[in-house]
Order: C-alpha cells, then structure tokens, then sequence
C-alpha cells in the first residue's frame, strides 16, 4: 500500500508522515494470551503546520466480540524529529515560531539520519493519575522502536518506571506494543513486562 505524504507538511515530518490519519482497532492487555481482556482503540496523529505531530489515543474495554463495555483512558503527547531547537524554532511557552521552518529542504532533513539510517525522535505522552513519559528512540521506514528516558509521576501516581513502545505498518495497518515496568525498576530495558499490544486499521 503506498504512502501518501502531504503536499503541506513541513519537511521535518515527512520521515513522520505514515503515521497521520485516524487508526482504530482492537487489542489485548497484558501479553495477550487467552484470559487476557480486550479493547478498543481509537488512535489520531494531527500536523498544524509546526514540526511535530499531534497525538491522541482513546480505548475502552470490551467483550470477546468487540462491544464497548466502559472507558479505558486517553493518552495525550507530540511526536517529533529529535533534534536542537532553533533561533526558528517556537517556545518555550507562547513564543512563535518564525514563518520559514527551521527546516527547510528535503536535505537538511537527510543531514538528521543516523548511523542506522533512521531519524532519531522524541515523544512526550501524558496520561491521566499524574504520569508523563519521555521517550527517545528511532524510525526507520514503517518501523518505530521507543524507550523511556524519564517518566515523570505525581506525588499520588502509582508505580511506574519505565516503558518500551514499538509501532510498525504492515500492509497498511499500524501495529503496536507496549512493556511496561511498575516494580519500581527505574533502568529503561530492565523489569520489562507485557502490557498491551493492538492492530489498527486507517480509518481516514
């Protein structure tokens, strides 16, 4: 299935651009053997013009056949090429960015790829009990793989130290998987476990 990239991305997010549309689909919690519990997943990645895009996933849980039965949660962040900010770049708070990206060729772009010729990215995912997650990692074609450099837990939060995400397109559907450490395990990679997996279709 070919990929269609915008024709009004800014140049830094064309590495990003398979991943924009709607995405919806089921999944299984914890390592998805047969007693564990299914959902439903509704995925969204937005572009506004600046370069990075916009994130928002939506799951509830359901029965065998895919009924909703209650809300799950909602997670929240920005994805974007990792790199250092600019003089062109917007921030911190309400400081515009400059109308010419800071990035402004396919070239300059290509000048990011890293040893593994991929890009390096960042995600920033917030949930709701007070948990916010930073990850670093790499996408390379159709395939993310993201680990935890800090996640950040309000003074009431539960546990949770650490966490691996992977993402791939398969024949046009966007798979994913979710470890998590909650033991108290602060090392990224160490005390991993399951915790989610799911398959989603684009739905626009």
């Amino acid at each position: 299935m070919p990929i269609e990239i915008p024709t009004d991305l800014t140049p830094e997010l064309v590495p990003l651009s398979w991943l924009i549309g709607e995405w919806e689909g089921s999944g299984r919690l914890g390592s998805g053997d047969e007693d564990s519990e299914h959902f439903l997943q509704h995925v969204s990645f937005t572009h506004n013009g600046l370069p990075y895009l916009q994130y928002r996933a939506e799951s509830w849980l359901t029965d065998d056949d895919g009924t909703r039965l209650r809300p799950l949660t909602v997670e929240t962040g920005f994805w974007a090429l990792e790199r250092k900010q600019l003089d062109a770049d917007g921030g911190p708070g309400l400081i515009p960015a400059d109308i010419v990206p800071a990035l402004k060729s396919a070239d300059e772009v290509e000048a990011l790829r890293n040893k593994d010729g991929g890009f390096d990215i960042s995600v920033s995912i917030s949930h709701p009990g007070g948990i916010s997650e930073l990850y670093y990692g790499q996408i390379k074609g159709p395939q993310i793989q993201l680990t935890t450099d800090m996640v950040m837990r309000g003074s009431h939060s539960k546990d949770y130290s650490a966490a691996t995400r992977i993402f791939g397109l398969v024949d046009g559907n966007l798979l994913w998987r979710w470890d998590v450490a909650t033991g108290g395990t602060s090392q990224p990679g160490k005390g991993l476990e399951a915790h989610a997996s799911a398959f989603l279709k684009k739905v626009s």
